[in-house]
């Protein structure tokens, strides 16, 4: 018995086998969704390549979102230009933009000053989704690498970047997937093809994984038809995109948000709720 017990005692002591310590908690994370704009759409076929959606006509929804990380907060895309509210629609090309409250507003009713924002991740560098970003300058940006140096070429998001270009705030351009908090529980997909660093984001709520879109796809029937805009800068990139965001999509059993797609809202709970 005693050298059964002193066998017993060395195996408790060992390193390799002691007693380790909890794990921490989970963070908690939640999702909210914001009104970034209206986009009327005059000529749906600038959205596809073939030809498929001629003579077709379509109001998009631009969406930005809140998501905090136990005490940090991270914003993802910043919608249209703020200088629209109180305007009458502004058009451009086959686009008439609006729209009716800033994001700084929404958040303020959330209780998230610019000041707290931690975060502010950028799917790509179009007018449409870098609009709002200059209120938050305190943030560190997230954007593809690849995006980030093209923004510097074009006027609308060297005006909403100019805080990041100049060097005078941080920023992080990111290459390949980004795990932004470290935990599995943020997660930034390099989805490149519709510019060179698209990226979506693979937020992991408590009530189950949501991919959020960027411009991997503008609306529901793109998935189906494996669209391919015109605008989009290199197809073969776009498809193998297309291919992998589907595929995560199913493997996670993942919700996925269309950011421009209407009827995606109503997956998500109206503001000022928040997923979790």
């Amino acid at each position: 018995m005693r050298k059964f017990m002193l066998v017993v005692a060395a195996v408790l002591a060992s390193p390799a086998l002691a007693v380790q310590a909890p794990k921490p908690a989970a963070a908690k994370v939640s999702l909210t969704r914001l009104d970034c704009g209206t986009i009327a759409v005059g000529a749906l076929d600038v959205f596809s390549d073939t030809f498929l959606y001629a003579g077709k006509t379509k109001t998009l929804t631009d969406s930005c979102y809140l998501i905090r990380h136990d005490t940090s907060v991270m914003i993802w895309d910043t919608g249209l230009s703020d200088a629209l509210v109180g305007k009458p629609a502004q058009a451009s090309g086959p686009f008439s933009m609006s729209l009716t409250k800033t994001l700084v507003a929404q958040l303020a009713q959330v209780g998230v000053k610019p000041a707290d924002v931690d975060f502010v991740g950028i799917s790509h560098y179009h007018d449409d989704h870098t609009g709002q970003a200059a209120n938050f300058p305190a943030a560190t940006l997230l954007m593809g690498k690849e995006d980030f140096e093209a923004a510097k070429q074009y006027p609308p998001a060297q005006k909403a970047l100019a805080p990041w270009i100049s060097g005078g705030a941080k920023s992080d351009p990111v290459e390949g997937d980004k795990d932004v908090f470290g935990d599995g529980s943020v997660v930034i997909l390099s989805l490149p093809g519709h510019t060179p660093g698209h990226q979506a984001l693979l937020v992991r709520l408590a009530s189950g994984p949501v991919l959020l879109s960027g411009d991997q796809y503008h609306f529901t029937e793109q998935v189906a038809n494996r669209g391919v805009p015109s605008f989009n800068t290199n197809r073969a990139d776009t498809l193998a995109s297309h291919d992998r965001f589907d595929r995560m999509a199913k493997n996670l059993g993942a919700r996925v948000i269309i950011q421009h797609e209407p009827t995606d809202v109503a997956k998500l709970p109206a503001f000022p709720a928040a997923a979790e």
